[in-house]
């Protein structure tokens, strides 16, 4: 018997996050692309970026053939989240400066390059990059280097440094709250075994 899962937020009806998810507004256009294999993982942080923003959308998929209209929005600059050796830190807009399309690659390391592999007008996009140094709250997955942040903590700083003093810090609330669901149901000690810093 599979459990009924919410609509909106594909959690578990027992463990809905909605309550906890903002409605917040932004300059900044976020624009998810999803790689499939993360659209059924349990800390599904794209989702909770999306669903938490007024002005972003969550595309699933490989090769995203309408790729041409969604960067081109009257408006905003493209921008790829994506670290390169050509990419450019971020800094809060000039008061005149038009407002990035902010284009977030969604899915592992290794997934995420594949996307840009495959739609090469993702991977020709001016790259732009977070501040170095910065340390995940997701105390699930080991990271694969410092400053590997979860898309929705990647999304929270991006828009932070964009629109400062703006503050998106409610965008985590559903994010620790997952977590901590996540800790609860595997148990303190299983956590600490696994997981916690040595």
């Amino acid at each position: 018997m599979s459990r009924i899962h919410c609509p909106r937020c594909h959690r578990p009806q027992s463990h809905c996050l909605c309550p906890l998810i903002p409605s917040l507004d932004s300059r900044t256009r976020v624009l998810l692309l999803q790689h499939p294999s993360e659209v059924n993982h349990a800390l599904n942080t794209a989702r909770l970026a999306a669903l938490g923003l007024n002005n972003a959308e969550l595309i699933v998929g490989e090769v995203f053939e309408d790729l041409p209209g969604l960067l081109n929005q009257p408006g905003y600059q493209a921008r790829l989240l994506f670290p390169g050796e050509e990419a450019q830190p971020m800094h809060a807009y000039a008061p005149s400066e038009d407002p990035l399309l902010l284009v977030v690659p969604d899915g592992t390391w290794r997934k995420a390059r594949k996307l840009l592999h495959l739609n090469p007008l993702l991977a020709a996009l001016p790259r732009v990059t977070l501040a170095a140094g910065s340390v995940s709250r997701y105390r699930l997955r080991k990271a694969p280097g410092p400053g590997a942040l979860s898309t929705v903590e990647a999304v929270v700083q991006a828009l932070q440094t964009l629109e400062a003093p703006t503050c998106f810090e409610p965008l985590l609330r559903p994010f620790e709250a997952l977590i901590e669901g996540q800790i609860a149901a595997m148990g303190e000690e299983v956590f600490r075994r696994n997981h916690a810093e040595k």
